[in-house]
């Protein structure tokens, strides 16, 4: 095997703009370029130029390197595919291997794009499955989505460096994977539209070895999903790690979706920070199902978000959702510094995105333990007034709150509730230890629906 290396400018017309498109269709040239890999081995393609482009296709053993931001890709009008995937597309095997795409702009246009295509007109593209019910789950519907980039049955991914800007809908999908890295990936999106499911990186199972690190941007839905068996209901995503996340204006931040029999387990997500609209982490199955999904150890650390007016009024706004069949998840060191509304923190037992579903006496999911260790709020204004900081709608086996510090400034009338029990809330043995809370009206509300409460050093009233 040999790695070629190959010039764009030398074999294709690199006279587009990553930015405002324009040039001719160098499509062609690119993937004759990138086809080298067949009979090579492998292929280098650098990118010293900009191109405009429908779709590409790489093999194994292939990078594509850009020198600058400004050379990359611009995706030709109505293309409605994405601007380039692996070749050799799998639901559960590893048909390629060692596929990097280095530095560059990948501009869809989203404006020009369509926002879904029936499945019948994007037969190359269709996954290798005899099962049509199986297809129209991974289609998300009858009709395709226009992802930005995707990639399925991969084996060593690399994305470094990337711009991926004005996506129609998932920027960077990735399905069926293991050992994927995405380091210094940025999401441009300055035609953002209004619940089109412009998300930015998406991640389905089965995956194991995922590490998303120093990324950030704009995004029209969800900045992050990773959702193990969001559409097969059985497969599973272990061990990632998600450290530095910059959201400018996000929708929503990090949703992690398990609703069948799949498991996400072995998660840690730290250093999160930024804008949001709407909503910050999802953590649920989402879909009203039976099986209420499969979350193992989830670890959160250091995230600072500020919120903006949100964008989606179906349901209030939050941070933390929280719902489903929970081993244990653990949240630490979490800021929230002068809040602009009264959204609650953490949202604890809603496990579907209908919040008023009542589940049935006799299938409940289990939640086992929560640990919030390090909480620190800041009010200065009237804006958060009555906040529930943390609400508990279903039944928790073990909540456990400590280093907790929220502070409402001298001269704010008291207001406010740290931990409210809802209409079904329950709390089998809650542990309340090291809070300090200064002109909250209230520690807890209905402490009758917990069964067992432990507190050690807990500070409430004190104003200086």
């Amino acid at each position: 095997m040999k790695i070629k290396t190959i010039i764009a400018s030398e074999v294709a017309a690199l006279d587009s703009d990553v930015r405002t498109g324009g040039g001719t269709d160098a499509t062609e040239a690119l993937q004759a370029a990138l086809d080298e890999a067949l009979a090579c081995g492998g292929v280098r393609l650098i990118m010293d130029g900009a191109a405009l482009v429908r779709s590409l296709h790489v093999h194994s053993n292939t990078t594509i390197e850009c020198l600058t931001s400004d050379c990359g890709f611009f995706q030709k009008a109505q293309t409605n595919r994405s601007i380039v995937s692996n070749a050799n597309w799998d639901r559960y095997g590893l048909k390629d291997r060692n596929i990097a795409l280095i530095g560059g702009t990948y501009n869809q246009d989203c404006r020009n794009q369509a926002h879904d295509v029936p499945r019948e007109d994007d037969a190359p593209n269709r996954l290798p499955t005899q099962d049509p019910q199986n297809d129209r789950k991974w289609s998300l519907g009858d009709n395709r989505w226009v992802f930005g980039m995707e990639f399925y049955g991969v084996e060593n991914l690399l994305f470094r460096d990337v711009i991926v800007r004005d996506f129609r809908t998932f920027a960077l999908t990735v399905g069926g994977f293991r050992n994927v890295l995405c380091e210094n990936v940025w999401f441009d999106l300055p035609n953002r539209m209004h619940a089109q499911n412009q998300d930015g990186f998406h991640f389905w199972g089965p995956g194991r070895f995922l590490t998303v690190r120093n990324v950030g941007g704009r995004v029209g839905d969800d900045f992050m999903n990773i959702g193990p068996d969001e559409v097969d209901e059985t497969s599973s995503i272990e061990d990632v790690l998600v450290d530095g996340v910059l959201l400018d204006d996000a929708d929503q931040g990090i949703r992690m979706l398990t609703t069948g029999t799949g498991r996400l387990d072995r998660v840690t997500v730290r250093n999160v920070s930024g804008t949001y609209r709407s909503f910050g982490f999802y953590l649920n199955p989402w879909f009203p199902k039976a099986t209420y999904g499969n979350f193992g150890n989830i670890f959160f650390e250091n995230i600072d978000l500020r919120q903006t007016a949100p964008n989606y009024d179906y349901r209030p706004p939050m941070l933390f959702n929280i719902g489903g069949n929970v081993e244990c998840m653990t949240f630490k060191n979490i800021r929230h510094h002068n809040p602009c509304d009264s959204r609650t923190l953490f949202e604890i037992g809603v496990p579907f995105y209908k919040t008023d579903a009542v589940l049935p006496d006799d299938n409940k999911p289990r939640m086992k333990t929560i640990i919030v260790d390090g909480l620190t709020v800041i009010e200065e204004f009237e804006a958060a007034a009555g906040t529930e900081y943390i609400q508990v709608h279903g039944e928790v086996e073990r909540l456990m709150v400590s280093n907790a510090a929220v502070l409402r400034a001298p001269g704010l009338e008291p207001a406010g509730t740290l931990l409210a029990m809802k209409e079904h809330g329950k709390i089998g043995t809650l542990h309340l230890s090291h809070v300090h809370v200064e002109g909250l009206e209230t520690l807890v509300a209905n402490e009758e629906r917990v069964a067992r409460t432990l507190s050690h050093q807990v500070e409430t009233g004190a104003r200086p």
